[in-house]
């Protein structure tokens, strides 16, 4: 099956934005930090891979979504993007669309949702997703196909591998963090279940629904604290449900036009020979980027 990647962009922008010394800036003044990082990891990927089919989702609404109107906590555990990240998140799609890949974003929808969507459309093309990025909620979208990857360690898993990263089946992640929560996103769980009981209530109910259906089976099971388990998934039976509708990704979010195969398109060369300039980027930079475009730039750029 031919592979679409589908890049989890903000997660690799975030990572350069921490990690990249802030002696970058454009012509105005303004940090790129985040803008050379992503690059640097953008070239590696496209030089290793040469995708012919890539999908860079971002997300548009860092401090909301759709999620937020539902449970206002999501994510507030998380301070506000300051504006010199707000604007280097628009240099790095800009980067993209310059490379020619297909690139998405929305207002109401995060990265996974676009990622979910993109992948589950692609699908019936004859497509197999590699999903790039190591965030655990990816998990939930991998079917038999499939591969998820985590750039920075080089470590690449299906389907079948998500039990021992995780200890719950692929198709469980959403139910998963829907009773141990899931403190990057300030999804806090039922209280008293915690990963491990999770993880044995799932093996057994198989999902959430089954579970909450014979919840007064659990107290007979052979674990520790099986009797309070019962009790505490009785009184937050309602808060379950509602952290696994924030854990679980869409598939159905607007993907502005884009659509399968979502296959990479021409540079353009005008646009990337600019935002060298606005980003300062180093001559071994441009040459990759040059070469990474399939254009030439003039002689001395």
């Amino acid at each position: 099956m031919k592979p679409l990647y589908l890049v989890d962009a903000s997660l690799y922008v975030f990572r350069a934005w921490h990690s990249m010394p802030d002696q970058f800036q454009d012509a105005d003044g303004w940090p790129t930090n985040a803008v050379h990082g992503f690059a640097r990891f953008l070239l590696e990927l496209l030089e290793r891979e040469r995708p012919k089919h890539i999908v860079v989702a971002f997300d548009e609404a860092l401090d909301t979504c759709f999620r937020n109107a539902i449970y206002p906590a999501y994510k507030a555990n998380r301070d506000p993007a300051p504006p010199e990240l707000k604007r280097q998140f628009a240099y790095c799609r800009a980067l993209c669309d310059a490379l020619g890949l297909v690139s998405l974003s929305h207002s109401d929808y995060e990265a996974d949702d676009l990622i979910g969507t993109a992948l589950h459309e692609a699908r019936a093309h004859g497509h197999r997703g590699v999903i790039v990025s190591a965030d655990k909620d990816l998990s939930q979208l991998l079917g038999e196909h499939d591969e998820q990857w985590d750039f920075g360690r080089n470590q690449r898993w299906g389907m079948a591998g998500v039990k021992a990263r995780h200890g719950v089946e692929a198709r469980q992640i959403a139910d998963y963090l829907a009773l141990s929560g899931d403190a990057v996103d300030n999804i806090p769980g039922v209280p008293g279940i915690g990963a491990k009981t999770a993880a044995v209530l799932l093996a057994h109910f198989d999902s959430l629904d089954a579970l909450l259906e014979r919840i007064d089976e659990i107290e007979f099971l052979r674990f520790r604290g099986a009797a309070q388990a019962g009790a505490k998934l009785r009184l937050h039976r309602e808060q379950a449900l509602l952290y696994r509708q924030l854990s679980t990704i869409a598939l159905d979010a607007p993907l502005s036009g884009a659509a399968p195969p979502f296959a990479r398109g021409k540079a353009d060369a005008p646009t990337l020979l600019a935002l060298c300039e606005a980003m300062r980027f180093g001559p071994m930079t441009r040459r990759r980027l040059q070469t990474a475009a399939g254009v030439e730039f003039s002689p001395g750029v």
